[in-house]
């Protein structure tokens, strides 16, 4: 077995495993991509059959013991914030909801917790997830190619990659922030 296939085994083992950092391995996987001047595809077509593996184990326990689960992670302020803005806009648009929740901290794993345990139909679920798994993996691994293509130095690509992304992570988090009631 060749370190590539070795490189995407581990990456789909990150991917389907929750609260495991798929950001860094993708963005890391985009960095030697760039490095080796090879496709990005099956970087993204592995991290995002992870990624959905994942999310569907998690609406599964989402549906047997979501509100459980749910409230032992809202013990995080960062999860916290997740659950309320996903609670705030899922019964208007849930669809774009998980998607753009996939930019939050945590927001595909509390994503796929709360819409399991709102029982939401695997018709909505699925698709919702697999565009927002998509676009994720290919912006992720996307970065980290950008970063390699831009810096020779593997360390400076996969850090000013890393900081990009944190940055624009921070921006997302800071643009749904629930509104509080008194809020304009």
């Amino acid at each position: 077995m060749d370190a590539s296939t070795v490189s995407l085994l581990l990456l789909f083992g990150v991917a389907a495993v929750p609260f495991v950092p798929t950001e860094v391995a993708l963005i890391g996987m985009g960095v030697a991509a760039a490095e080796r001047d090879i496709s990005l595809a099956p970087a993204v077509v592995v991290a995002v059959a992870g990624c959905l593996l994942c999310d569907y184990a998690l609406y599964e326990v989402g549906r047997r013991a979501g509100t459980t689960v749910l409230a032992r992670l809202s013990g995080r302020a960062r999860v916290r914030v997740g659950v309320r803005w996903i609670e705030q806009h899922a019964g208007r648009r849930p669809m774009a909801v998980l998607v753009v929740a996939r930019w939050l901290p945590a927001g595909g794993t509390v994503g796929s917790l709360l819409a399991g345990s709102l029982r939401w139909p695997r018709s909505v679920f699925l698709p919702a997830s697999a565009i927002g798994v998509t676009l994720w993996s290919t912006y992720t691994a996307t970065l980290g190619y950008l970063g390699g293509r831009l810096f020779t130095e593997p360390l400076l690509s996969f850090a000013a990659s890393s900081l990009v992304a944190l940055l624009l992570t921070v921006t997302v988090s800071t643009v749904v922030q629930p509104r509080s009631p008194g809020s304009a």
